[in-house]
């Protein structure tokens, strides 16, 4: 008989306690519901009271408060988590996965003793677009199964996608999300991730799937994001958890997007803010100057 192995479901979220009670009430339809969920906020007001008792029965709840910013947040949980979990889960605030989400995580998990990093598949995506609501997620779920079908049973790869992906507590061995990567810590996924290469593989699994409703409240302004998007990749080029050849297509893809709409921008995006972030970090590169926390002073409205 396989052994049971705990599952602790990390919650890294800012200035969104109703989606955050909603998405707990979610949490209850899993078949395998998780042992401890830890919600990471920088303090008590981002969580309000609904959050804490909005949980599966029978699950422990913790609220974590410290620093803001995702990858911040995230170590606060790492910190709580590492030496008591088998599984640590990242979910993002706005990601609802299907009811047999965490049951197929853990099967996975205890039959390959070679999995380091698994993700799963946002099937529909609202970051891609408007986003969705929290009922029009809800009532996607039940299609995602079939869309997902087509997806490889196992996909071998360089990284994870934040929005739902889980690493093997006992490779974790100290490893922390960059910090020098601050507010939403745009492509910190790949970084974390790919760090667990040597320690075993990094795969998605096409049973494991959900409905990531893209919700735009919360998130950086346009001329911060921007930044990072260009900054970022470069940062990681450097310090090898990014193929300088990824990198390179991910920053020349935002730049295009970013020139070519901010004429007839989207209403959800602010393409125009991400074009002045984007040509400025291009100009902090081309002098050498490759800082990630500057977002932090465009934040505050320096330069």
């Amino acid at each position: 008989m396989r052994q049971r192995m705990r599952i602790t479901v990390v919650i890294a979220t800012i200035n969104r306690p109703e989606l955050v009670a909603k998405t707990l009430g979610h949490l209850a339809d899993q078949q395998r519901l998780p042992d401890e969920i830890l919600l990471s906020a920088p303090g008590p007001e981002h969580l309000g009271d609904l959050a804490l008792a909005r949980g599966p029965q029978g699950v422990v709840i913790r609220g974590l408060f410290g620093a803001r910013g995702s990858c911040a947040q995230r170590n606060i949980a790492l910190d709580a988590a590492e030496h008591t979990a088998d599984i640590i889960v990242f979910f993002d605030d706005d990601f609802l996965p299907s009811p047999d989400y965490l049951a197929n995580l853990e099967a996975a998990f205890a039959s390959n003793p070679d999995y380091a990093v698994v993700r799963g598949h946002a099937v529909m995506d609202g970051a891609h677009g408007a986003g969705f609501t929290f009922a029009q997620g809800i009532a996607l779920l039940p299609g995602v199964g079939a869309r997902a079908a087509s997806y490889p049973a196992v996909q071998d790869l360089a990284g994870g996608y934040g929005c739902n992906m889980s690493v093997r507590a006992s490779a974790v061995c100290g490893l922390r999300f960059d910090e020098r990567l601050p507010l939403y810590g745009w492509q910190e996924d790949i970084d974390f991730t790919s760090q667990f290469r040597p320690r075993g593989r990094i795969v998605a699994l096409g049973n494991l799937t959900g409905v990531h409703l893209g919700v735009k409240g919360g998130r950086v302004s346009g001329l911060c994001f921007g930044y990072s998007q260009v900054v970022n990749p470069v940062y990681l080029i450097r310090k090898g958890t990014m193929s300088a050849s990824f990198g390179r297509r991910l920053i020349l893809r935002n730049l295009a997007a970013n020139i070519a709409r901010s004429l007839r921008p989207e209403p959800w995006i602010d393409r125009r803010g991400r074009l002045r972030g984007n040509l400025i970090a291009a100009a902090h590169v081309l002098r050498g100057r490759i800082e990630p926390e500057y977002v932090l002073k465009l934040q505050a409205g320096r330069r």
